[in-house]
């Protein structure tokens, strides 16, 4: 279980006179938590559609499972962010289980390699990577070859005896 869960959060305006069923507005968020998630939920709603929480409700909130989550998959992240210098637009590819992992291990990188916190990236889009081909990005391209191997570190060689006088020394 990570730091991050993917909420599906629906919310409207308050009805009124003018507009007896306003329009319902669904977004994907990821965040820690339900409140965490409903507060971005309005963030982002009154950038977009000019809707606050003091005049608006949420319809319902739902979490949104990953439907295989033993699996590998490839993900790129459209992203936005402020830094010291302005607003940046970004996509990075990561590889995860889930497209909540993926979404950690995105904010992770932009805070080790940008210095940009949770407050400042904005998550356009999250889309997992179905062809070998549409991936880019030379880091994620190499764990894709065929009959990879990883070097094995730190071997010690079987002692021949059936006991050793030692008990077995493996702090090098």
């Amino acid at each position: 279980m990570g730091r991050f869960t993917e909420y599906s959060v629906i919310g409207r305006t308050l009805p009124t006179e003018t507009t007896p069923e306003p329009k319902l507005y669904r977004m994907r968020i990821f965040a820690p938590n339900e409140v965490v998630a409903k507060s971005r939920y309005w963030y982002y709603l009154r950038q977009l559609k000019k809707a606050k929480k003091a005049n608006g409700e949420i319809v319902a909130i739902n979490v949104i499972h990953e439907k295989k989550p033993l699996k590998v998959k490839n993900f790129a992240i459209w992203l936005r962010y402020d830094s010291r210098s302005g607003t940046h637009n970004m996509v990075k590819e990561f590889r995860a289980l889930s497209r909540a992992e993926a979404v950690e291990a995105m904010y992770q990188d932009m805070a080790a390699r940008h210095r940009a916190r949770f407050r400042n990236v904005q998550i356009l889009r999250v889309a997992e990577i179905e062809k070998k081909d549409d991936i880019r990005r030379p880091y994620i391209k190499q764990l894709l070859e065929p009959g990879l191997k990883f070097p094995l570190p730190h071997r010690r060689t079987k002692s021949k005896a059936w006991y050793a006088a030692n008990r077995p020394v493996s702090g090098f």
